[in-house]
């Protein structure tokens, strides 16, 4: 069995919003068997630290984040290099490009993801 609880940046009506690092709302997916077992929105309002504070301690409030609620995967449409490779450093997998339905996109990068590195043990 895995699990992969993976976050993506939404809208008002659960579509992928279009940036990652400036998102407003995200929804935490756990997914088990390529099924969400829960869907949650948190409001992090990362538009106001991303214009607010300085890129490290915007980069920091994301990632404490990321480790606070144990992301393994991110799915976004957009975010820049720095934030990308922030997020690998600390383990998660990173899946751009996402657009449409926020729980399809979830789903699909969780199922991409396993047939790429096969069933778990």
């Amino acid at each position: 069995m895995r699990t992969e609880i993976v976050c993506v940046p939404v809208t008002d009506d659960d579509q992928v919003d279009h940036s990652w690092g400036k998102a407003r709302t995200v929804a935490l997916a756990t997914i088990t068997d390529g099924e969400i077992s829960n869907w949650r929105r948190d409001r992090v309002r990362w538009d106001l630290s991303k214009a607010q504070a300085t890129e490290g301690a915007h980069h920091a409030v994301v990632a404490r984040f990321i480790r606070d609620n144990d992301v393994t995967m991110v799915v976004a449409h957009h975010m820049g290099a720095g934030m990308a490779t922030m997020l690998t450093k600390m383990g998660a997998l990173v899946f751009q490009g996402a657009e449409g339905d926020a729980r399809a996109a979830a789903t699909l990068a969780v199922d991409t993801h396993s047939r790429n590195v096969g069933p778990a043990e």
